[in-house]
């Protein structure tokens, strides 16, 4: 069983910075992050493996996106720079037990959420 926590979410402006974070209890998974606009299905943000190396990102987000992982913490990161009113959406990371995948079905685990809204 893994539990994952999600915070750090907030109202902000076109062009500024945010930073997610994500605590996971129990035992290392690979991580992604999604996240789910409204009217819209939940898409894959990054993702990184349980030990953190070669992380991998959705095409809308590569270079503005940076995944991060502390290992001795549990902690998963999500770096957001440039933001755009098209990036609001709830960002929720999530655990599998599969690497490298960007399929939101092969993830066992949630967290709750967390609301990130851009205005232009």
């Amino acid at each position: 069983q893994v539990h994952l926590v999600e915070s750090g979410g907030g109202l902000v402006q076109a062009g500024d910075s945010l930073r997610l974070s994500c605590v996971a209890s129990g035992r290392a998974y690979h991580v992604g992050w999604f996240r789910q606009a409204p009217d819209k299905e939940r898409e894959f943000v990054a993702g990184s493996t349980s030990t953190g190396s070669q992380p991998f990102y959705a095409d809308s987000v590569k270079g503005r996106f940076t995944i991060s992982r502390d290992t001795a913490k549990n902690t998963i990161f999500l770096q957001m720079d440039s933001l755009k009113p098209e990036d609001t959406a709830i960002y929720s990371c999530a655990a599998s037990q599969v690497p490298w995948t960007n399929n939101r079905h092969l993830y066992d685990y949630w967290g709750q959420g967390i609301q990130v809204p851009v205005s232009s």
